[in-house]
């Protein structure tokens, strides 16, 4: 009996560990997360499709931006949720567009706020010459505060690379 248990448990441990691999991306990578990570799929970093990312848990955020008209609905991954599934231990985030524009994100913005990888505005995934595939939105709907210099500054668009520092 003991050893039907100690059996059923290790089957149950190694099937946890098995699915705690991340996977490799099967369409084109539109993000690439290196550094100070644990969890990866290609030679020491992560790479994500448009899938992958819209798998992971994500939120809606309808607010006006400086960079576009109205109120848009923007959609996409939890930053919170990224750094949960790279296993990111850093503190600093070195965010890259496709222009090589970068710009350093505290850790800590991820966590305390709902901040998202957006890949759709108003229901549409955004190519890249429309800010796309992936926007950096922090949530100007939940504190009127972050509408500032300061955010907007670290609200890259065209991501294509996160350094976890």
């Amino acid at each position: 009996m003991k050893f039907a248990f100690a059996f059923a448990v290790s089957l149950l441990i190694g099937t946890g560990m098995a699915s705690a691999e991340m996977r490799a991306p099967s369409g084109p990578v539109v993000l690439t997360v290196s550094g100070a990570i644990t969890q990866t799929n290609a030679s020491g970093v992560a790479k994500f499709d448009l899938d992958m990312l819209e798998a992971l848990a994500s939120r809606k955020t309808t607010t006006k931006t400086p960079w576009t008209e109205g109120t848009p609905t923007f959609e996409g991954p939890l930053g919170s949720a990224l750094l949960e599934a790279v296993g990111a231990s850093g503190q600093v985030l070195v965010v890259t567009a496709l222009n090589d524009y970068s710009a350093e994100i505290p850790v800590e913005d991820f966590k305390k706020w709902p901040v998202i990888l957006a890949t759709k505005r108003d229901g549409e995934r955004m190519p890249i010459r429309d800010k796309g595939p992936l926007f950096v939105i922090y949530p100007f709907d939940v504190d009127e505060s972050l509408y500032s210099e300061i955010y907007f500054n670290r609200s890259v668009w065209q991501v294509k690379s996160i350094e976890v520092r």
